[in-house]
């Protein structure tokens, strides 16, 4: 689903457990700002596992720093961009006349096509996730 491992999604779901809010749709909006889902949405990456490995290899930053951890929580006001020192590259030649003919961004993001930096205006809804699971079975399997 997000390609996270059993012990990182017991710890997500542990801390949505301990937010205001419905749990299941607290969890689906935690996993959604990870660094590497946000990567994917804004188009990077056609795959859990290459924006895992893009962010890996230092290639965005968060409010105009370098981060290289995928679990990386994205929050409400911070900018996602490129890094300068890999913009140049040959994967980013290919790919920004991809994301920057994109239309399709989630309502939660915008994203500048000029700067290539997307940032992130609220908390996603269940409603604008695009995965098919049942957050609510998810959290009764995790509350047993």
């Amino acid at each position: 689903m997000y390609g996270v491992l059993e012990k990182q999604f017991r710890r997500h779901f542990d801390e949505a457990k301990g937010k205001k809010g419905v749990t299941g749709d607290m969890l689906m909006a935690r996993l959604e700002l990870r660094l590497d889902s946000v990567v994917r949405k804004m188009g990077f990456s056609q795959a859990p596992a290459q924006a895992r490995q893009l962010v890996t290899h230092g290639h965005f930053t968060v409010n105009g720093k370098k981060v290289d951890i995928p679990s990386f929580e994205v929050k409400i006001g911070d900018v996602i961009g490129i890094n300068e020192t890999k913009k140049d590259g040959a994967f980013f030649a290919s790919q920004l006349p991809i994301v920057k003919n994109k239309k399709d961004f989630p309502s939660w993001m915008q994203f500048d096509t000029a700067k290539f930096e997307g940032k992130v205006i609220s908390l996603p809804t269940r409603d604008e996730i695009d995965v098919h699971v049942d957050p609510q079975m998810i959290v009764e399997y995790y509350s047993r």
